[in-house]
């Protein structure tokens, strides 16, 4: 008598003869029964775990929101939306199929591309792909807040899709596709290790706070950060405040939140014995990384404003940045480093992010949220950790190897030249931000030359809720909007629109206009 599991596709045959005692029958009965639970709560926790990283876009939706003043709050909004829209759709025509296609974790081959499963077509585990795809739109968020407030919409269409589509999927497969040149889960890995991302610090923090630094050198600050209206450079940079604390405050515990889901839901894709003690584990680092970063960003800069000003303030907006740098820097080694690395990678993150924070206004770089320190500053740091502090141990668990570990444990060894780890971390550095140059920079500067990208400045002052989305400002008073401009906007508003009706070009005389529009009024007046 045979014995398997066929319709969950899990599970053994047991051959089982009439003679043999029925306990056998019920041992053999039991072991498929619970490989099938396992799977069953595999596929539920995973589905959890996507739910929560795609909850995390009403984080970043709430932390723009309230980092941008209020003539820009429903265009900042309307962009997260469309991020997760986006990404959808660019992940189920390609971007699954790009990164991970065709997967084969026995064999030694390495391709640069995935070839097969688009538009999901065999695609045996949807737990699987729920969970990339809202990586994936995680990762074009992160654009959005540096872009805020002078960004056209059809520019932020364009590089989301791009993103998600095709420059992610490629960062992806290389380095968490089994066939990855980078991939630590290849059955030969480079330099014996291969890079150890176990969450995202680089695939996902990385590669968006790369782009927005691209973005955001070809954009420009928004108007009157570091110049004045005539154009003239300002001695020191005004600040632009955003319009709620509260609603930074509010994105800031959500999207600590959702990272539970980012770091322990990546342990349920390791799939062995030691699943639970590395999903509690990355829980564990998450929380101690957050916490020791914001409290060292807080009081790091409560010391820089003594040193400097005489003054000595609790800024907010420092703690709630230095908490997310903590968190973007341990999750590349989550599962894979001990508690107490986890304290000393939060420690140097607040201090990174409070030093990257300060360089960006020095480079004259606009950043609405401060997304370019919090995500690729401390997308860099989170992958060098791993390659001083990655622990043999849990290396061992993740992996199944432990030969070449971080840094510090090969010194312990007595091996101080063992720095395999480190160096892939390097490579593995200096590929993404290669890959995201080579096409996103580019990208954007063809936008740019298109005219797409950046925001009419009569659309900038009156902000991109009243140029986009019906009005707002027209319908509410804004103390930050001079009437005039709103005037203006209404002239070229109707300017435009005559000149679609007639087919006519930008260089158009505003004395051509005139004479169509007493034309068509006299039309009128003969008709009635």
């Amino acid at each position: 008598m045979r014995y398997g599991d066929f319709n969950a596709g899990v599970g053994t045959f047991c051959d089982i003869d009439s003679t043999e005692d029925t306990k056998e029958l019920i041992r053999c009965i039991v072991s498929n029964a619970d490989m099938g639970a396992r799977q069953f709560a595999r596929d539920v926790l995973l589905v959890f775990a996507a739910a929560l990283i795609f909850y995390m876009q009403a984080g970043f939706a709430m932390l723009c929101a309230g980092c941008v003043r209020k003539k820009n709050v429903q265009n900042t909004m309307l962009k997260n939306l469309l991020d997760a829209c986006g990404a959808s759709i660019a992940y189920f025509f390609v971007g699954f199929a790009f990164s991970f296609g065709g997967m084969d974790r026995d064999s030694a081959e390495k391709t640069f591309i995935g070839k097969s499963n688009f538009f999901m077509k065999d695609v045996e585990d949807p737990a699987f792909w729920l969970f990339h795809y809202a990586f994936s739109a995680a990762s074009a968020t992160i654009v959005a807040g540096t872009l805020a407030e002078r960004c056209q919409m059809v520019a932020y269409l364009c590089y989301s899709i791009v993103l998600t589509g095709w420059v992610y999927p490629i960062i992806v497969h290389a380095i968490w596709n089994a066939q990855g040149i980078l991939s630590a889960f290849s059955v030969d890995p480079l330099w014996g290790v291969g890079m150890v991302d176990f969450a995202g610090s680089g695939v996902v923090h990385l590669t968006g706070g790369v782009t927005a630094l691209f973005a955001t050198s070809v954009l420009g600050p928004r108007r009157g950060r570091f110049h004045d209206e005539a154009g003239r450079r300002l001695a020191f940079p005004v600040e632009i405040p955003g319009h709620s604390a509260a609603l930074q405050m509010l994105g800031t515990f959500i999207l600590w939140f959702g990272w539970y889901g980012f770091n322990s839901g990546s342990a349920l894709l390791i799939g062995n014995e030691y699943t639970g003690k590395l999903a509690a584990l990355a829980a564990v680092n998450s929380t101690l990384a957050a916490g020791v970063a914001g409290v060292t960003a807080l009081f790091a800069n409560l010391w820089y404003l003594e040193r400097t000003t005489g003054e000595a303030v609790f800024q907010l907006k420092y703690a709630m940045n230095g908490t997310l740098a903590g968190l973007v820097a341990v999750t590349g080694g989550c599962g894979v480093v001990e508690p107490w690395a986890a304290v000393v990678t939060g420690f140097v993150a607040g201090l990174l992010y409070l030093y990257g924070s300060r360089w960006l206004v020095k480079l004259r770089l606009d950043d609405a949220v401060d997304a370019i320190p919090v995500h690729m500053l401390n997308g860099i740091w989170g992958l060098i950790a791993v390659g001083l502090f990655a622990s043999p141990r849990r290396l061992d668990m993740c992996f199944g190897h432990s030969v070449h570990p971080g840094w510090f444990y090969s010194i312990r060894r007595g091996e101080p030249g063992d720095i395999s780890l480190l160096c892939v971390q390097l490579v593995g550095i200096l590929f993404i931000i290669g890959w995201v140059f080579v096409f996103m920079l580019p990208f954007f500067i063809w936008l740019d030359w298109r005219g797409w990208f950046r925001a009419d400045p009569l659309e900038e002052l009156v902000g991109l809720d009243t140029s986009y989305h019906g009005g707002l400002a027209l319908l509410v008073q804004h103390e930050s909007i001079d009437p005039e401009y709103i005037t203006a906007f209404k002239e070229q508003r109707r300017q435009s629109g005559l000149r679609r009706r007639n087919g006519m070009n930008r260089n158009t005389t505003s004395e051509t206009i005139d004479e169509l529009d007493e034309n068509a009024e006299e039309e009128h007046d003969d008709d009635v």
